[in-house]
């Protein structure tokens, strides 16, 4: 099987055998643009570019033949508009899921549709990362190029489309456009109705393992596929890393450390959060939803803190062909929990979980002269992970069944930081088994469009492993407790300060 992970900073490809064993990987990069502050925008040839380049370097990396590949399956990043016109070419650059220009266009559908319609027709809140505003932003802002368009697709179903000539999506990926009745799994017509958008400009909705369509020769040709392999309608990037981290069914969620980080708890029904602080997806499972948290800023505020503050990190790294991360996990480990008071606001891009604020920042709150560069790092630790609790304490007010967690992404390879999540969130964790999680879901998505497996589920019962498994420490629990108490009064006392 195939799996191709299509992120935010880049594509990696993977191949993986029957019994979940990633084989390869191999990775390849692309550029964001930002051309006015708190604009996102990617070329998406440059995502094909790197998914063929990808693709490439993990078959050229095993003895196979690519007729042995059973089927190929895509994840990818939320929310993108790709707008094409008649001949199918790309009218401007995707505006990704962490462009924060649409704050009008949110507020208008939200004046506009109703709180009410919102939840009984989309099942999401309006905001600034979904899809439908972005539509409208194009209307008003490049009336020109809104004339043109004549399709609209996510960023994985464009590669799809290249990959297969199809143009289609799944269910779990149009959850995220607010165009999508999650509920019903299906396009929603009042919704379309109400904003002005035509309906065919979306393409067809499939349950994520159902094949649409089979590798072209063309595109075998620049891929090193072999044309004729099946081609799954894949999963957002958070579904399918739900399912490479085993994360199908109530009673588990699934905290995913990456640029962003999500708390994802799968449910049997389409449950809505009435406050609207959660989303509601279609899982990548037939007949399954989950319910999610969304931080803008988890990995990423580590990464700007190694970028800009991190360079005695960097150097030692350099000099001990080490990773910078880990060494700022380890001066991090030298500072007490709860970080001597010190708290850190990781709103670095504004935030959706719980607060939805296009506008809030990062707050360093509590320095005094005792505080060492150890206290500052672990406090970002800290705030990111109180920041996941805050979607985790949402779900069990609303009494999801939660009774452990499965770390993965880049912030669950650290054995200290997965204990802390442990600690704060108070619950039973386990390492997921692969980083990698988002494109082994990806594959074994494609293993069952291929006949690999007949279902996802059993998919993920042959393919998933899990890592270390980490109890609560009961002696952190105050400490943890009272420093998360802090965490949450500082953003409503300093909230009217971040201006707009």
């Amino acid at each position: 099987m195939a799996g191709l992970d299509l992120g935010t900073t880049g594509a990696k490809a993977g191949i993986v055998d029957a019994g979940g064993s990633i084989v390869s990987a191999a990775s390849a990069a692309y550029n964001t643009s930002t051309p006015r502050p708190g604009w996102a925008e990617q070329d998406p040839s440059d995502w094909w570019t790197a998914a063929c380049t990808a693709l490439r370097r993990a078959l050229s990396a095993v003895s196979l033949d690519a007729g042995e590949i059973a089927g190929m399956g895509l994840s990818g990043q939320m929310h993108g508009s790709v707008f094409l016109d008649e001949r199918g070419d790309v009218i401007r650059p995707c505006i990704l899921w962490c462009d924060q220009r649409t704050s009008r266009q949110c507020t208008w559908i939200t004046s506009e549709v109703g709180t009410g319609n919102l939840a009984a027709w989309v099942q999401n809140p309006a905001l600034e990362g979904f899809t439908a505003p972005k539509v409208l932003w194009l209307r008003e802002n490049e009336p020109e190029a809104y004339r043109q368009v004549r399709r609209l697709l996510l960023p994985k179903d464009y590669v799809n489309l290249l990959l297969t000539g199809a143009a289609a999506t799944e269910v779990s990926d149009a959850s995220g456009t607010l165009l999508f009745d999650v509920a019903r799994r299906e396009w929603s017509g009042p919704m379309l109705e109400k904003l002005g958008i035509p309906s065919e400009w979306l393409p067809p909705v499939f349950e994520s393992g159902e094949p649409v369509g089979t590798v072209s020769a063309r595109a075998a040709g620049e891929t090193g596929l072999k044309a004729g392999t099946p081609v799954a309608a894949g999963g957002a990037d958070n579904a399918c890393g739900a399912l490479g981290m085993g994360v199908l069914a109530s009673g588990r969620a699934a905290v995913s450390i990456g640029s962003s980080g999500t708390v994802l708890a799968p449910t049997a029904s389409p449950s809505v959060d009435p406050g609207m602080r959660l989303h509601t997806f279609c899982h990548a499972v037939p007949g399954t939803w989950y319910m999610m948290g969304v931080m803008l800023s988890a990995g990423l505020a580590l990464r700007w803190f190694r970028d800009e503050l991190g360079e005695p990190e960097k150097s030692a790294a350099a000099l001990k062909d080490a990773d910078a991360y880990d060494l700022l996990v380890q001066t991090a480990s030298l500072a007490p929990a709860g970080s001597g008071g010190l708290l850190f606001l990781p709103y670095l891009t504004g935030e959706r979980t719980p607060h939805s604020d296009p506008h809030a920042r990062g707050v360093l709150f509590g320095l005094d002269l005792t505080k060492t560069r150890s206290h500052v790092i672990r406090s970002v630790l800290e705030g990111i992970t109180f920041g996941l609790k805050d979607s985790l304490t949402i779900m069990t007010d609303l009494e999801l069944p939660l009774s452990s967690v499965v770390s993965g992404g880049g912030g669950s390879r650290s054995r200290f930081w997965r204990q802390m999540q442990s600690d704060v969130f108070e619950m039973p964790l386990e390492a997921a088994g692969t980083s990698d999680a988002a494109m082994l879901g990806a594959a074994m998505l494609g293993g069952v469009a291929g006949g690999v497996f007949p279902s996802v589920a059993e998919a993920c019962d042959a393919a998933v492993a899990f890592g270390e498994h980490h109890e609560p420490d009961p002696g952190s629990f105050e400490v943890y407790r009272l420093a998360y108490s802090r965490f949450k009064a500082l953003y409503p006392a300093v909230r009217g300060l971040f201006g707009d």
